[in-house]
């Protein structure tokens, strides 16, 4: 299998450990350039597509491997086995932080600390618990990207992005999921948005960082502080930002709350 084609991966940087960089829904690896070069003088950096986005070859794409978020994360482990050297450390953008998460219960010791950015394990509001959105919600939004993808995609895009100030950003992330295979989306969606990884991060002590904006539709401040609470060796940094993408949004924020936290890994940066 070259995981090079297969998931369109990059090598770049230098350093004595590595960060692998792993996109979320409708986007691609290209959404890291706003903050990816601050650490390549510092750390391996290793960019990918997950299968069915971005460069990535659509021919390796199997519906039934990746009907569950376990089946990235093996290809996760996959690519981390190839390209990286030293301590690694996952770089999630907010279902790649679960997919983060599940390859490391995979192979427990290979990763060595998570940065999640705008993670979270669920989505639906159950009991206590406040994922942000009410069951009907979900399959309402589920059920119009069912009917009209690119009618979702260029309403919604913009709605998740935020950014007020910054249109292009959302015009951006608007390109990005019209872009994406309507089939291959949808099928994407309805796995990220009904999956309930609350028991495979509880107690997970892997040291984590979990960046989350201080206004996100998509994954509210409550999921942080859930995530805190259940990850016992986590690191809550809350980033001013409106919208669900801080690191396009706000990248010299996110870029300053990691590198306080990969520090041990890589060597203060210079500012």
């Amino acid at each position: 299998m070259d995981l090079q084609y297969r998931n369109n991966t990059r090598v770049m940087g230098d350093g004595p450990a590595t960060l692998v960089f792993s996109h979320g829904f409708g986007c691609d690896q290209t959404m890291w350039r706003y903050v990816v070069d601050h650490f390549t003088g510092r750390f391996k950096v290793v960019l990918y597509d997950l299968v069915g986005a971005g460069q990535s070859d659509l021919g390796a794409y199997d519906k039934i491997k990746y009907n569950s978020l376990a089946g990235y994360a093996q290809d996760l482990n996959e690519i981390i086995d190839q390209f990286a050297t030293g301590p690694v450390i996952l770089v999630g953008h907010s279902v790649s932080a679960m997919i983060g998460a599940l390859a490391d219960s995979q192979s427990p010791g290979r990763i060595a600390a998570h940065v999640m950015i705008g993670p979270s394990p669920c989505y639906i509001d159950s009991d206590d618990y406040v994922g942000g959105f009410r069951l009907e919600d979900i399959h309402s939004l589920l059920d119009t990207l069912d009917r009209n993808y690119l009618g979702w995609s260029s309403t919604m895009a913009p709605v998740i992005m935020g950014a007020p100030g910054q249109p292009a950003l959302g015009e951006e992330l608007t390109n990005s999921f019209c872009r994406t295979e309507p089939e291959i989306a949808k099928q994407f969606a309805r796995v990220t948005f009904m999956s309930d990884n609350r028991n495979d991060v509880v107690g997970l002590d892997t040291p984590t960082l979990i960046l989350q904006s201080t206004d996100d539709l998509i994954a509210p401040v409550a999921v942080g502080e859930y995530l805190h609470t259940v990850l016992p060796n986590s690191t809550l940094c809350l980033v001013t930002n409106v919208g669900h993408c801080p690191h396009m949004s706000a990248p010299s924020a996110c870029s300053k709350a990691m590198d306080s936290f990969l520090a041990p890994w890589g060597g203060a940066h210079v500012y």
